[in-house]
């Protein structure tokens, strides 16, 4: 299937700040809590029966993370702050433009948020642009609340998408920077990271079947923080919550773990990527066959990384189609014939993974 490309509004982008929270989902609002609040250690801002808000230790606005009780495990929204309120009415007239279908409310559609938009994009992602909030205590001091493993700052979103190429225009167009991408020598691009605050993304593109989420990412101070959740986990006997890592990426330079919570929603954890805000700061290119690229070091990427992903909600609460991508996927063209390896070209086998590392 052939995806027409997304025209340029006219229309003034709505200028945005970051990526704010994250509104998904869950068919078991306690299994959730047990995971989100008893193992990771968010903080939780309010909740009832049905719904629970979350923060990180270092934000003050009221929440990053809504889980919400319903019949399918989804994401309902990806939010994204803005500047003023007068970006809220940009970003409405901007998507109208588009031709997408918006919602406004301005009362929030949910707690601790005011007035806001929700958009379908033109990629299929239930985006939300938001400024009013209720601002709640930042615990970045508190220290006896803290533990080892304090999760302390929202960091991106990671979308899945059929066309990396069309999406990364469409994000561009609104005002998001490419900081590096994947691609090959025919000109193919497998995914990109694109940002609005001074790091290296906001959200991301991945390319695969989509419209889906990939992951939501959570950052640490350090990576001992890291490798305290993993020994936790271990110590709790739930290390097959790990999906993947810790090792390094390649690609924004920072040091990971990926977790499945009991939905199979993907969690990243993530610290030290680098800073981004110079305006000719450059764009990192990685070759798709260089194994490096995902990892720097450690285990090569298991193939349920590649293949699963979060379904998205429509306005209307049900999930979107999911279109097939036609290119080239990242794991058919580097993924050897046991299914764990990766290769650049003309490497030869050299014991559990194909090529050198460092």
């Amino acid at each position: 299937m052939t995806l027409s490309p997304i025209p340029t509004p006219t229309a003034t982008p709505p200028d945005i700040l970051r990526c704010a929270y994250m509104d998904i989902v869950v068919t078991d609002l306690a299994k959730s809590r047990e995971f989100y609040v008893d193992i990771l250690g968010l903080v939780v801002t309010e909740e009832s029966d049905t719904e629970i808000y979350l923060r990180s230790f270092e934000e003050f606005i009221h929440h990053n993370l809504v889980l919400r009780q319903g019949p399918v495990a989804a994401v309902a929204a990806m939010a994204f702050r803005v500047r003023s309120p007068e970006d809220v009415d940009l970003a409405e007239a901007y998507y109208e433009e588009l031709g997408c279908r918006t919602e406004r409310r301005t009362e929030g559609f949910v707690k601790g948020i005011g007035d806001s938009v929700r958009v379908e994009d033109p990629l299929g992602f239930p985006y939300e642009f938001f400024f009013a909030t209720t601002h709640v205590e930042r615990l970045a001091w508190r220290y006896d609340l803290q533990g080892p493993g304090a999760l302390v700052r929202l960091d991106h979103f990671n979308q899945v998408t059929p066309d990396v190429g069309r999406g990364r225009k469409y994000l561009e167009d609104l005002g998001f920077r490419v900081t590096e991408d994947i691609q090959d020598s025919d000109g193919v691009t497998y995914a990109a990271w694109l940002r609005r605050k001074d790091t290296v993304h906001d959200t991301a593109l991945t390319g695969g079947n989509g419209p889906r989420m990939h992951h939501i990412a959570f950052s640490t101070h350090e990576k001992h923080n890291i490798i305290y959740i993993c020994d936790k986990l271990g110590a709790l006997r739930q290390s097959d919550l790990i999906e993947r890592g810790p090792g390094r990426h390649g690609v924004s330079n920072a040091f990971y773990l990926y977790l499945r919570d009991p939905d199979g929603h993907r969690v990243e954890i993530y610290t030290q990527d680098y800073y981004t805000g110079d305006p000719d700061n450059p764009v990192v290119t990685w070759d798709v066959h260089d194994n490096q690229r995902r990892d720097w070091w450690g285990n090569p990427v298991v193939p349920s990384w590649y293949t699963d992903a979060s379904l998205v909600l429509d306005l209307d609460g049900n999930p979107q189609p999911v279109i097939e991508r036609t290119e080239s996927s990242e794991m058919a063209v580097t993924v050897g014939a046991d299914g764990f390896s990766y290769t650049r070209k003309d490497d030869e086998l050299a014991g559990f993974k194909l090529g050198t590392t460092l």
